[in-house]
């Protein structure tokens, strides 16, 4: 057991055992009284019986019905004592003892063995002695006279010890099962970080908590999310680094390559310089794209005040992709304009709507064109763009993978331009600007990427152009 478990215990414990204490010594305390104010007055089940058939013989039959009645009642007998002190059978009575009985009465602290008649003009006070010896025995020390061969009267209630040790060991085994079940899931909560701080992010704390339903089971599930996302975080380094030393590895290849064919051919430099700078510019791409993406993911996205015309914005990016489809055999097809203001950093934005649409130029086929359409969502003060393609598609499971970096779908592999960096770094671009980007398989073939940027509303709009052939 641990400490927590002993903090819970023993807190849990005592508070249990001041209820149990002082409710039970203010419960002693007034059954105490209350014997104390009817010192030697029998209150069991018997006693009410016997009173309630002596004052039903007194109300109907009479103080003379009565006398006859007691005189055969030797065991259990009852006093009727009238207003003047005097018992109907003439035995000797406390007066003290009849003044705590009526002032009893009056505050309601009497039992249902103390009964106040009238009958015949008279009042009379019924009640049943404890015992015999005992009221016999008290009348002896108070008035002097001898009340019979009486037994003695039976000693005072104690503090009701049983009753209360019974309790606090029931309350000590339920502070144990109490702790232990705060306690459990805290410690395999301790248990789990130490396997994640191993290293081992197979924990699931769900199972083990079991059935529970409480704000400890929410703990636990909020841990295994966290450990998920922690294996997914490490797994993406990971396989990171293993891309970045796959593509760098590439280039430096043929760069030795380049280097070797220079030394054995030094009278032909022409090509091998060619290659070597070609490799070069392939290296410092991919080191710039590379220092993008981790700013990026850090977070670290430089002033986000700039603004600009989105139209104008556009206008430049589809001029450069228009130049290079060109030379491909494909075209560019602007549809909407949107005379609207965005704000944020407005080169990372154009890199990031570039890489989109050269991404869609690259896999469209030849002497097709690919579609951009703008639009401004006036309720949502965002614009939208959409880059449509004829090419291969995505197939459906791999819709949301194409944003990570590095990853190239099953139906690109034979691309070997590019280092599948460009997309993932357009949707980090455009979650750091509060926007969202996805991507769509078209019903006509082909891929849709539609991207919401924030915009400021003091612009006018202007209405999407819509393409019937989405999703």
């Amino acid at each position: 057991m641990g400490r927590l478990f002993w903090k819970f215990f023993f807190f849990i414990w005592l508070a249990q055992l001041t209820t149990i204490w002082g409710v039970g010594s203010a419960i002693w305390l007034i059954r105490h009284n209350e014997n104390q104010n009817l010192n030697g007055v029998d209150t069991s089940r018997a006693a009410i019986y016997i009173v309630d058939a002596a004052a039903s013989t007194l109300q109907y039959g009479g103080p003379d019905a009565l006398k006859n009645l007691l005189k055969t009642w030797s065991r259990r007998p009852v006093y009727a004592v009238d207003e003047d002190g005097h018992d109907i059978l003439d035995r000797p009575v406390v007066p003290a003892t009849l003044e705590t009985l009526r002032l009893a009465i009056q505050r309601g602290l009497a039992s249902q063995t103390i009964l106040q008649v009238t009958s015949s003009g008279h009042t009379y006070l019924l009640f049943v002695p404890e015992t015999v010896g005992s009221y016999g025995e008290f009348v002896q020390n108070r008035m002097g006279t001898n009340a019979g061969n009486l037994p003695h009267r039976p000693r005072e209630r104690l503090f009701p010890v049983v009753p209360v040790v019974a309790a606090t060991i029931a309350s000590l085994i339920f502070a144990s099962l109490l702790a232990w079940y705060f306690s459990k899931p805290i410690r395999n909560l301790r248990s789990a970080f130490k396997s994640v701080a191993a290293g081992n992010f197979d924990v699931n704390l769900i199972s083990i908590m079991g059935k529970r339903r409480d704000d400890l089971a929410d703990l636990g599930r909020d841990f295994d999310h966290m450990a998920s996302q922690l294996r997914g975080l490490i797994e993406s380094q990971r396989r990171l680094l293993h891309d970045i030393s796959h593509e760098l590895r590439s280039p430096l290849a043929r760069l030795q390559a380049a280097i070797g064919l220079l030394r054995q051919q030094p009278e032909k430099p022409e090509s091998s310089m060619e290659r070597i700078e070609r490799e070069c510019v392939r290296m410092d791409r991919l080191v710039g794209e590379l220092l993008t993406l981790s700013k990026l993911e850090a977070g670290v996205t430089g002033s986000m005040q700039q603004t600009a015309n989105f139209d104008e914005l556009l206008a430049d990016i589809v001029s450069d992709a228009r130049f290079e489809a060109k030379a491909q055999g494909k075209g560019v097809e602007r549809i909407g304009q949107c005379n609207t203001a965005i704000r944020g950093n407005i080169e990372l934005l154009h890199h990031a709507i570039e890489n989109v649409i050269r991404n869609a130029v690259k896999y469209a086929p030849v002497n097709t064109s690919v579609k951009i359409e703008t639009w401004v969502n006036a309720e949502l003060c965002s614009l939208g763009i959409a880059i449509l393609d004829e090419g291969p598609g995505v197939p459906e499971a791999e819709l949301d993978l194409i944003f990570e970096p590095f990853y190239r779908g099953s139906t690109t592999e034979k691309h070997t331009d590019g280092h599948g960096l460009g997309l993932a770094i357009a949707y980090r671009a455009i979650k750091a600007h509060g926007g969202s980007i996805r991507a769509v398989n078209r019903l006509t073939g082909g891929l849709r990427i539609e991207m919401l940027i924030p915009t400021l509303p003091q612009y006018p709009h202007t209405e999407r152009a819509g393409d019937s052939g989405e999703t």
